[in-house]
């Protein structure tokens, strides 16, 4: 059976890892009071190099785009850390004879880097990043080719695992998969179609993973 992950805040804490890597930024290059919160909401959904084109201009960093980005990519990577569990309930999936892949957003050098720095990646057959194959998800396209990479196709069915109502359960719905939210906290108020699975974290939604077979 198939399995697709987001990794944003399913696997990884993103959130966390963000504020820590912009308060280290902000205080080794003594910038003023709100440059953190600036930061954080430039890239609270997404980083890519352009941004930091932005983030130069407005905090008149001295370093370029390109060493920023460099920054930002070994520092998040550094800063991001798995929620508990992940490890373990990933190898009990690979375990059960699972194929599981990562479906995700983003920049191939950053998500990359965060999936090698937590020691993730191993766990995977194929990655599948937005930047890299050219399409983003909620497109049926990410999911097939995410499936592609593992050697399979949604066409024979599996799941997505993710935070996202949009990206990921709507994604993941649209392109055949069965959905598990990972809810982080929220209730479901996303639409009158609720998940095949709500789970309060990547954890518990891997245990209904394993139970349903």
């Amino acid at each position: 059976m198939l399995a697709l992950f987001d990794l944003d805040n399913t696997l990884l804490n993103r959130n966390e890892g963000l504020a820590s890597w912009a308060r280290g930024f902000v205080q080794s290059r003594r910038l003023p009071a709100g440059a953190e919160s600036v930061i954080c909401e430039r890239l609270r959904e997404r980083a890519y190099r352009e941004d930091f084109m932005y983030l130069r201009r407005v905090l008149r960093l001295n370093e370029t785009p390109d060493e920023l980005w460099g920054d930002y990519v070994q520092g998040i990577a550094q800063s991001v850390r798995c929620y508990q569990g992940v490890r373990q309930y990933l190898k009990a999936l690979r375990d059960a004879g699972w194929t599981l892949g990562i479906a995700t957003n983003g920049a191939g050098d950053i998500q990359r880097a965060k999936l090698n720095e937590t020691g993730l990646a191993p766990f995977f057959q194929g990655i599948a990043i937005s930047e890299e194959i050219g399409v983003r998800k909620p497109a049926r396209n990410h999911f097939e080719a995410a499936a592609e990479l593992c050697g399979a196709s949604i066409h024979t069915g599996g799941w997505m695992v993710g935070d996202g109502p949009d990206t990921d359960m709507g994604g993941g719905r649209g392109a055949g998969l069965r959905t598990a939210w990972v809810s982080n906290g929220r209730r479901w108020i996303f639409g009158p179609r609720e998940p095949d699975v709500v789970a309060r974290d990547v954890a518990e939604a891997i245990e209904a993973l394993l139970a349903a077979g």
